[in-house]
């Protein structure tokens, strides 16, 4: 139990006193994930007027907050959509619609589709990840499967030439996705953010440009 403790306030320590936790907090951002989704969308400009956007798995909300915030700066007359959606609470964000639900349920994907109503989308958005146990052997399938389940959904609902960031923990299955990804989009990247903590197996595959037609 004391080892417990003394790993509690190493992390606390160290969350504390993380430079994107303080900017997070100064600038009125919900989370310090918030830098890794600036770092990523802007380095390929991804965020246009108008656009169509799908949070997986956005929960505190600092991506949706700070997509909506982008969107909004680029063409406030054109303020597109942002649909977030999470297993856990989200408390509301002017401006983003929030679905409360399990991802991996049939009804709660329904929702979601209902929601779009038919609107193509033209990013999606993943930061999935499942409650971690310690153990590899049961967290990487867990991971793997919420990301079979996001790319299946931009496989039926993003518009040809859409992008597609989701969060991948390298291990087991990480080759064979990026595989995938690279049959259905014509550009496949990985990127570490600077904000990603330098001991996490978090990456982020970027896959630009949906393929109408699969290789």
């Amino acid at each position: 139990m004391a080892s417990r403790s003394k790993s509690s306030q190493r992390w606390l320590k160290e969350h504390f006193s993380d430079p994107f936790v303080k900017k997070a907090k100064a600038e009125g951002l919900r989370s310090r994930a918030a830098y890794k989704l600036e770092e990523l969308v802007e380095r390929d400009r991804l965020l246009k007027p108008g656009m169509v956007v799908v949070d997986l798995g956005a929960a505190p909300g600092g991506w949706s907050q700070w997509v909506r915030q982008e969107l909004d700066r680029l063409d406030a007359a054109r303020p597109g959509r942002v649909i977030a959606l999470d297993i856990l609470e989200m408390p509301s964000l002017a401006g983003v619609e929030f679905l409360h639900g399990d991802f991996r349920e049939d009804a709660v994907l329904s929702q979601l589709v209902g929601a779009l109503n038919g609107q193509p989308v033209d990013l999606v958005l993943s930061d999935m990840a499942p409650n971690k146990s310690g153990v590899d052997a049961v967290d990487m399938p867990r991971a793997m499967y919420l990301s079979e389940l996001a790319m299946d959904f931009a496989d039926r609902h993003l518009r040809t030439g859409g992008n597609f960031l989701i969060k991948l923990f390298q291990g087991v299955g990480f080759d064979e996705y990026v595989k995938e990804l690279r049959r259905r989009y014509d550009r496949v990247v990985i990127r570490k953010p600077e904000a990603s903590r330098k001991r996490s197996p978090e990456v982020y595959a970027l896959a630009q440009g949906k393929r109408a037609v699969m290789k």
